[in-house]
This record gives C-alpha cells, sequence and structure tokens, in this order.
C-alpha cells in the first residue's frame, strides 16, 4: 500500500441527529488489528484518520488483482447507548470517506438486544 485515504465518523442520536460527546471510535483492519482510537468532540466528530491504501495507478485496469481501496472496520462505544459496528467500510486514495455512527439509547432498545446498528458494505464491483 503506497498511498493514503482518510476517515472520518460523526456520533449522534435520534432521528434529529443530536451529536454526541466523549463518543470512542475504534478503527481496525480487517483481521482486527488496531489502526486507531479516537474520541468524539462536541459535535460528535472525530478527527480525521490516515489509513494505508493501494495507488490508484495498481488498479486502473478491468479485473486487476487488487482492489482499488483499503477495508476497514469501526466500532464506536458511549454509557448509556448500545454500541455501534460497521465492518468493511472502504477507504481510497486521496479521499475521506464519512461514516455516520447512529447510537440508540439502551433504554429504547428491545429487550435483550446489545447492538444499537450493526452495518457491512459490500465490496464494490470496480
Amino acid at each position: 500500500m503506497s498511498a493514503i485515504g482518510y476517515i472520518q465518523a460523526r456520533a449522534y442520536t435520534s432521528s434529529a441527529q443530536l451529536p454526541l460527546r466523549d463518543v470512542t471510535v475504534v478503527v481496525t483492519a480487517p483481521e482486527g488489528t488496531a489502526i486507531a482510537m479516537r474520541t468524539t468532540d462536541r459535535s460528535g466528530l472525530i478527527p480525521v484518520i490516515q489509513i494505508p491504501v493501494p495507488d490508484l495507478s495498481e488498479s486502473r485496469e478491468p479485473g486487476a488483482d487488487e482492489r482499488p481501496y483499503a477495508q476497514v472496520n469501526m466500532f464506536a462505544y458511549l454509557g448509556g447507548f448500545g454500541p455501534f459496528e460497521s465492518k468493511n467500510i472502504q477507504v481510497f486514495a486521496d479521499t475521506t470517506t464519512f461514516q455516520n455512527i447512529m447510537l440508540i439509547p439502551l433504554s429504547q432498545l428491545p429487550r435483550g438486544t446489545e447492538v444499537s446498528l450493526n452495518v457491512v458494505t459490500p465490496p464494490q464491483n470496480l
């Protein structure tokens, strides 16, 4: 991987998208290796995280062996809310990928439910 892509996230609650402060956000490689951990600010945003990604020139032909993006997973936690999980987020060179994190208060989750939102992004057919 010879290029850099970026990922940023915004944590909020309710359909009014009220920002959540002090949410712990963890970004990992697909196999689980930690890449970064950040905490949201009062606007619900984390600082941008740099992600090593394939160079665009390595995937300009159809049928290329390497995908033109890196994949990461994101997890978010805040006391009193169900955890958030998003897998296979695609990060491209010289581009900022933005992930919305909607956290649901534990009191609003169905009984016996532990995860507020679990998102899996399918691979793009590029």
